[in-house]
């Protein structure tokens, strides 16, 4: 509803912007542990969050703008932020607390993108004035979710994580008013039309990711220097 409220503003509008970026999801491919999805072969998948996905993107593309406005879909993956609620939080949380060993069976893919890495490629799609239609914004490493949980292990110190059975995320997911497919489901999205056209990820491993979230973040809540914080070489 409010995609298309935006496109009713958008149209009535004297002045109407030369670009609309619509935040879409990543989720809206199927559930792949057989090989990345991108913008040029990946399947749509079915459930819950993909009609959600695909509604969002019906609303986007057939608002009827003037034909100067361009249009862009990001389909994120999990933004990764140092900041209360977000998926980061979560799972720091829970793996502090020695809860942080695979979802499920660990075999499914956590596609993941830094906070700061989408700020960046939405100032790389403004400067960029031929990018249009959809585009996928995800590191190039993409780990399984045993993978994932064993570095938050590794890089919050401790040393072991009891598993969650599907059973268990149903229920905790249930409690938290939301679907357990946000953990079982396996995102592999490959962020190819951004790299093809030469966009380049900062923080492109997950390990660096979170050394920086963790660590440039404490540094700065204790009164460090922040410019000491781990960076990608």
């Amino acid at each position: 509803a409010s995609t298309e409220v935006l496109g009713e503003a958008i149209a009535a509008a004297k002045e109407p912007p030369r670009l609309w970026i619509n935040s879409s999801t990543g989720t809206i491919y199927r559930h792949a542990e057989d090989g990345p999805q991108d913008e040029y072969e990946g399947e749509i998948g079915t459930g819950f969050s993909v009609e959600v996905a695909k509604a969002w993107e019906k609303a986007f593309f057939g608002a009827a703008v003037p034909g100067t406005v361009r249009k862009v879909a990001l389909r994120t993956a999990l933004v990764l932020a140092r900041e209360p609620g977000t998926v980061f939080d979560y799972f720091w949380k829970i793996t502090k607390l020695g809860l942080g060993g695979k979802m499920g069976s660990g075999r499914q893919r956590v596609s993941w993108v830094h906070m700061e890495d989408v700020c960046r490629v939405m100032e790389w799609v403004m400067e960029h004035e031929e990018f249009d239609g959809v585009a996928n914004v995800a590191a190039p490493e993409v780990p399984t979710n045993a993978e994932f949980m064993a570095q938050m292990r590794e890089v919050a110190g401790v040393p072991f994580g009891l598993p969650a059975a599907k059973w268990m995320l149903a229920l905790g997911t249930w409690a938290m008013r939301t679907e357990a497919e946000l953990v079982l489901k396996s995102r592999w999205v490959k962020a190819a039309r951004l790299q093809r056209d030469g966009f380049e990820f900062r923080w492109p491993t997950i390990r660096g990711c979170l050394e920086e979230l963790v660590y440039g973040a404490r540094r700065a809540e204790d009164g460090g220097i922040v410019s000491e914080k781990v960076t990608e070489t």
